[in-house]
């Protein structure tokens, strides 16, 4: 690893970690993710923020550190994570999780991937795309 890609590495960190910050719940003792930060980030309205985790509307707000609710949002942050490995951009990552269709899961969405419940066979797929970026 050269100077310049350790520069990179710290780059991608740092701001894929100042978004996981971001996303802290400050209204709750417990070290949780708020789904209110989340889709404000990712411009996700909570009832289809809701609808994507398979999660009454009301949970979100009632309940928001429900087992069924933190799953969700940390797949999905898991994939946010490994798109950011590979695009070294959180902003990208972000765009890529909504919007791209991918041909090898008959064109849905890494976003609707992860609501389907196939955050590992995404998660292997991107692990397969940086090891030919970094191959």
């Amino acid at each position: 690893m050269n100077v310049e890609s350790v520069s990179a590495h710290r780059n991608r960190d740092t701001s894929f970690d100042q978004f996981m910050s971001s996303l802290r719940d400050p209204d709750s003792s417990a070290p949780i993710v708020s789904a209110r930060r989340f889709g404000e980030a990712l411009h996700i309205d909570l009832q289809t923020l809701a609808q994507q985790a398979h999660v009454h509307r009301n949970t979100l707000s009632r309940q928001p550190g429900a087992e069924s609710v933190q799953r969700f949002l940390r797949d999905a942050l898991r994939i946010i994570r490994a798109a950011t490995d590979i695009s070294r951009d959180v902003g990208q990552a972000l765009f890529w999780y909504r919007n791209e269709p991918l041909p090898v899961f008959d064109y849905k969405t890494a976003e609707q991937l992860v609501s389907d419940g196939r955050t590992d066979d995404l998660l292997r797929y991107v692990s397969s795309l940086e090891a030919g970026a970094a191959g």
